[in-house]
């Protein structure tokens, strides 16, 4: 994705050290943590929600048809 290789990966961890200090890299990392697992709650309910949705969509279309194919039926009696 970001493609850092091993030296640049470095490089970042040294600055993010830094700037946060030894005592609040555990916090980030806990809240970044908190944040990720967030987010897949969140993909994951948008996938049922649309998951939810396509398949009222084709039971609605589903029973639309079958109205559409229903022939109405006529008096059976006979005059003579």
């Amino acid at each position: 994705m970001f493609n850092l290789g091993g030296s640049e990966l470095l490089i970042v961890l040294v600055i993010v050290l830094i700037l946060f200090g030894g005592k609040k890299i555990p916090e980030l990392l806990r809240g970044v943590g908190k944040g990720v697992g967030e987010l897949q709650k969140g993909l994951e309910e948008g996938k049922r929600q649309l998951s939810d949705s396509v398949h009222a969509e084709s039971d609605v279309e589903k029973e639309k048809r079958r109205e559409d194919l229903a022939v109405p039926v006529q008096d059976a009696t006979v005059s003579r």
